[in-house]
C-alpha cells in the first residue's frame, strides 16, 4: 500500500506519559510496516517536545499516540500545542488505546484526526491511517 502520490507514508508512534505497556503499539507498528509504511517507534515515556522534534527530523505524515493510562486528552492537548508551536499543521495526529466513547468526540474537536479505541480492527486502523497520510 502507498499514499496517493505513490510514496510510502511516514508514521511516528509514541507512548506519552508514564504508560509502561507497549505491546499494542508495537503490533500497530508492525501492521503499518507490513502494509508499506515507514514506521518510527519512539518508545515509552515520550514528551510532546520529544515527539515533535522527531516528527520534524523524520518529516512524517502522521503522529500516533498510544495511551492506556487515561491521559489521552491531556497528552493530545499538549502534543497539538507543541505541533502548533513547531508549525506542524500538516502533520495529522491520531490517538489509540483505552479511549472511552465519550472522549472520542472531544479528541476530534480538539484537532485529533482520528481515534482508535481498544478493539479497532488492525485492517481498519491501517487503511484509515493510509488514507489520512494521503490527504493533502
Amino acid at each position: 500500500m502507498s499514499k496517493a502520490d505513490g510514496t510510502r507514508p511516514r508514521v511516528i508512534l509514541a507512548k506519552p506519559g508514564l504508560d509502561g505497556h507497549d505491546r499494542g503499539v508495537k503490533v500497530v507498528g508492525m501492521a503499518l510496516r507490513d502494509a508499506g509504511a515507514e514506521v518510527i517507534y519512539l518508545g515509552l515515556q515520550q514528551t510532546p517536545k520529544q515527539i515533535v522534534a522527531a516528527a520534524v527530523a523524520e518529516d512524517v505524515d502522521v503522529i500516533g499516540l498510544s495511551v492506556l493510562s487515561g491521559v489521552h486528552v491531556d497528552a493530545s492537548r499538549q502534543l497539538l500545542a507543541a505541533c502548533k508551536e513547531a508549525h506542524l499543521g500538516d502533520v495529522a495526529i491520531v490517538v489509540g488505546g483505552t479511549i472511552p466513547p465519550s472522549d472520542v468526540v472531544r479528541l476530534r474537536e480538539m484537532g485529533v484526526r482520528d481515534v482508535f479505541p481498544v478493539g479497532t480492527s488492525i485492517d481498519d486502523l491501517v487503511s484509515r491511517i493510509f488514507a489520512i497520510a494521503s490527504e493533502d
